[in-house]
């Protein structure tokens, strides 16, 4: 457990790394116009960090909840992605992630087979749900970094 911990307490600082020093065309480059840029990545991992604070305080919390997923295509495409501010939504990631690490520190191992299901019928323990968080910052990481490289391919 404790690795994992650690993993999630260092994703704030990858995706800090991942993004430092880009300039704003770097940043809004989209490498074909139905994939993400690195800003609208940004927004969207904040988001689903969002809701699964929620899903994972729930699975803590409540005695086998109800998890309920987001349509993120819609999140994207519907919310304005374009005009949010990247800085400001790294910023609630890292608080985000920050105000999760003294419950995480303090779990006993009972709470991390905690369980919770979604309408489908699918269950995840609280240790995986912790691992797809860590999965998901990991998997985005990697697509900033395809995102960086078409970003250099098409300037050539």
């Amino acid at each position: 457990m404790k690795k994992l911990i650690e993993q999630y307490s260092r994703d704030y600082a990858l995706l800090r790394e991942a993004v430092e020093g880009l300039s704003e065309e770097e940043l809004r480059f989209q490498p074909t116009p139905d994939k993400w840029s690195i800003h609208q990545i940004v927004i969207h991992v904040t988001d689903a960090e969002v809701l699964a604070l929620h899903r994972m305080k729930k699975v803590l919390a409540e005695e086998e909840p109800l998890l309920l997923s987001f349509d993120q295509e819609a999140w994207a495409n519907n919310l304005g992605y374009e005009r949010m501010d990247c800085e400001q939504h790294l910023i609630l990631f890292q608080m985000l992630r920050a105000s999760m690490m003294p419950l995480l520190e303090n779990l006993t191992p009972e709470q991390f087979e905690r369980v919770g299901e979604y309408p489908d019928g699918a269950r995840y323990t609280f240790k995986e749900l912790l691992k797809m968080r860590t999965q998901h910052v990991r998997n985005h990481l990697a697509q900033i970094e395809r995102v960086r490289q078409a970003y250099q391919e098409n300037r050539v």
